[in-house]
């Protein structure tokens, strides 16, 4: 069983920056956050292949957004940089344990964090 425990969200005005922190009983081959906005699917966001340490973003967050993980402190992280209105949303962890998932698809991940809110503000 894995477990997960976000932390590190809250509000911010545009422009400003966060670090989300996921507590990960044990990492997975493939880790990820998501993000959900009221009204909006769950979209991924950041993925990371946790042996190799090979990362991946969407296109609405790259180069603002950077995941990373602390194999000795079982933790993933995601640092929010240059953060937008269009950012705030409930953010997930996530784990995957079955390989062949698509990096982006809700669905390739069995296991989830309770989430926690980011807020930015214009």
């Amino acid at each position: 069983q894995v477990q997960l425990v976000e932390s590190g969200g809250g509000s911010v005005q545009a422009g400003g920056s966060l670090r989300l922190s996921c507590a990960v009983s044990i990492f997975t081959y493939m880790m990820a956050w998501f993000r959900q906005a009221p009204g909006k699917e769950r979209e991924g966001v950041a993925v990371i292949l946790i042996s190799r340490g090979s990362t991946y973003y969407d296109d609405s967050v790259k180069g603002r957004f950077t995941i990373s993980r602390d194999m000795a402190e079982n933790t993933l992280y995601l640092q929010m940089s240059r953060l937008k209105p269009e950012d705030t949303a409930v953010y997930y962890c996530a784990a995957a344990t079955k390989y062949g998932g698509s990096l982006y698809t809700a669905r390739a991940y069995n296991y989830w964090g309770q989430g926690t809110q980011v807020t930015v503000s214009s």
